[in-house]
Parts: structure tokens; sequence; C-alpha cells
């Protein structure tokens, strides 16, 4: 293969194909990951091949899989069992390379340009696959590419256990037929976008007038119609992980809620929430989003951005609620979220005094006034301030959690 070598590895089922290797009385069984089954909230997280062929999926209700299904067995998350898990998967990536990029806790790309010089790509992937399922009793699929986005298209394309070779020149036979929902990169509301300019198929996309794309879609839309040409030239880069560029959570509510006092309660748990990562991560960021859904599954997102990059509870709550009141029509909600983004080390940031911040820097500038004094005496680097040394967070408990990160970068050490 010319040019650049990048497999895209994408662990089968992870956290249920974990389980089943951790009780091996497991394997063969309809098993599915879930929330808590005694309220609306509890959904399924991830669920085995054998529970898939019952029609059981991913983000489906529990009572609506055991209903569907009564023999499929529920397992609460064992997040720190997963850990472990994706940790020994990436050790065994990085044996063979130091470009390995993770992406979340159960895929990551690598860059095997220069071992594929000597030995074969498709050698090289079912060795990975073989090592996975011999050492770690873990199903994978790997994609094989000249870059990220077809790897990560390829890896999709045969599962359990797949591996498929997908060059550019096969993509006019293998993708542009396929609708561009299917495409990675494109939810739901991109492709209602996309059909409103009669195009429908990821071929459309890739053919389609570049200056009306940009006019209706704008930078995203051409990059989406490079993707969709087979053109992406992101490298495999292993520090990126650690850009996190947003902060949020959100929960999903016992009853469709319509108490704004109910409701501002939850708005202000959520905010302490994004706060604690916030501070666990040393980031602040000057955008406030909310999102909603109603009982309907009518989605809403609105966000603000300040002047001020905030990062404290109070003020990520005030900016919060005040978004919500201003757009919420009193309908019921099923969902509310809150998220800070465009974020970055507060380290890296300056900070322009406003009416709500301005005490507290007037009551810190004797203790600065001290730090330079004993800096100018014993040299630049003598005081830390106690908030450099980060925390780790573990509020966020999701299979979306980055998280798991933190055990890459102690593993970099």
């Amino acid at each position: 293969m010319a040019g650049r070598v990048i497999f895209h590895i994408d662990m089968n089922s992870f956290y249920a194909s974990v389980e089943q290797s951790h009780d091996p009385s497991l394997k063969g069984k309809a098993i599915a990951i879930a929330g808590n089954p005694k309220e609306r909230r509890g959904i399924i997280v991830t669920c085995s091949y054998e529970a898939r062929a019952h029609g059981i999926y991913t983000t489906m209700q529990v009572h609506e899989a055991k209903r569907k299904y009564p023999e499929l067995i529920l397992l609460p998350p064992n997040f720190e069992r997963y850990r472990a898990a994706s940790k020994a998967m990436f050790e065994i990536l990085r044996s063979y390379t130091d470009l390995v990029e993770p992406v979340s806790i159960d895929e990551g790309y690598v860059d095997v340009t220069e071992l594929a010089k000597e030995r074969h790509a498709l050698s090289i992937a079912e060795e990975i696959q073989q090592r996975m399922k011999s050492e770690l009793d873990l199903p994978c699929s790997i994609g094989i590419a000249p870059n990220k986005f077809l790897a990560k298209t390829a890896s999709d394309m045969k599962k359990p256990m797949g591996i498929t070779i997908l060059r550019k020149r096969d993509i006019q036979e293998k993708l542009w037929p396929l609708e561009v929902i299917e495409m990675h990169g494109i939810g739901e509301s991109t492709a209602a976008k996309l059909k409103r300019l009669s195009i429908d198929t990821i071929g459309d996309l890739a053919n389609a007038n570049t200056g009306l794309i940009k006019e209706k879609m704008g930078k995203n839309g051409l990059r989406l119609q490079n993707r969709a040409n087979g053109i992406d030239d992101r490298i495999v880069d292993p520090e990126s992980i650690y850009d996190t560029k947003s902060v949020g959570t959100s929960t999903t509510l016992p009853v469709d809620e319509t108490d704004e006092e109910q409701l501002k309660v939850i708005f202000r748990q959520l905010s302490a929430k994004v706060a604690n990562r916030l501070e666990a991560k040393e980031l602040a960021g000057p955008t406030v989003s909310i999102q909603t859904r109603s009982s309907e599954w009518q989605n809403h997102t609105r966000s603000i951005t300040l002047k001020n990059t905030v990062w404290k509870s109070d003020d990520i709550f005030r900016h919060a609620w005040q978004l919500f009141t201003k757009n919420w029509n009193g309908e019921p909600l099923r969902l509310v979220g809150v998220t800070v983004s465009n974020v970055k080390d507060k380290g890296d940031m300056t900070e322009q005094l406003s009416i709500f911040n301005f005490q507290e820097h007037a009551k810190e500038e004797p203790i600065l006034d001290l730090m330079s004094k004993l800096e100018t005496k014993f040299g630049k680097n003598v005081l830390i301030r106690g908030a450099k040394y980060k925390k780790t967070s573990y509020d966020s408990k999701t299979s979306f959690s980055k998280d798991f990160l933190d055990d890459h970068d102690h593993n970099r050490k």
C-alpha cells in the first residue's frame, strides 16, 4: 500500500466482552451492561452480539429490552475492570509503535506506515487481532486505510472480529451508494440539512457543488465533502487525546418534568458537576451551553459565548439558567444538560475583571504581592499554586468519559 498505512482498532461490544472474559459462564449468552433498571434513566450502555440477535441495542431502555427478551442478563457497569482492559489493549498496540492515538476507552488509531515497509499491513493487523483475543480474550475489528476517516469507516464494515482494507479507489463502489447518515461524522441533524440540498447519498455529497456546500454548510460541510472523496490529512497524534474541547454532563429525568423550581435544582446540580470536572482538569471556557429533550424527543441546544471564561459552579449555573428560562416554553422535559466549551488550560488564559470577580482578585492581591517578592528573592519557580496539581475526576462514569486517559498519561511519564 503506497503512502500512509493507518489502522483503526475498534473493540467489539467492549464492556460486554470484558464481562464475558471475566466470567466465562456468560459467553454465548445475551448480556447487557445497563444503568439502574428500576428508573427510566436505565438504558443499555452496550450489549453482547447474542443480545443484539434478539433486537437489543445500545441506548434502548432497560424495561423495553427486558420486555423484548426476558432472558436478557443485566449487569451493572464495572469501570475499573474496563479501564484495566483498555490499558492492556493500548499496551499491546504500543508494543508495535509509539504512534498510537486513543480515541475512547475502546478504540484508537495506529500509524503502521514504517512497519508496513517490512511486513504486509494485513499480516500486522491479523497478529494484533489474534493477540487481543489470546492475551486479553477480547474481540476487535480493524480497519486498514491510507487515512483516519477511511480506517474508521473500514473497521465498521465487518464486526465482530473483522479486518477490512479500504483504499481510496474503493470509495466510489463501497461508500458512494450509501445514505449520508451512514457516513462517519454525520448525524441526523446534518443529514437533514443535506437532504434539504437534495444530497441523499455519500456520492451526492462527494460530487456536490463546492460553492453550494460552503454557502449552506460552512467549513464543516467542506470537510465532510473531502471525507466523502476519501480526503483526510489528519495525522495519528498520540498527544491529541489531551486536547479537551468541552466539559459537560446531562441527566435523564425520572419523570417528564415541568416544575421550574425542580428544574432549577437540577441545573444547579449539573453546573456543580461540570465545575468539578473543570477544576479537576484545570480548565476554563467562555461558552456555556444547555441541552434539553422534550417528552416528545425533541432536542434543543442553546449557548452563549462570554467575554470572560467560567469554571465556577455559580457562574456556570447563572448563565445556564438564564439560557434555559429565556428559551423554555414550559413543555415537559425528559433530559437536560449543561456544557462549558472552547475550554483551555487556566494557566494559558487571562481573565478580564468584571462585577462578578473583581472582589476575588482584590482578595488575592496581597498573596500575589508576597509571591512576587519571594520569586524575586529565590527564583521564578519557587512557588507553584496548589491548583496546578491536577486531580483525577471520576464524576463522569460513562463510555464517553475520557478520564481513563489519565492512565495513558501516567504510562508516558
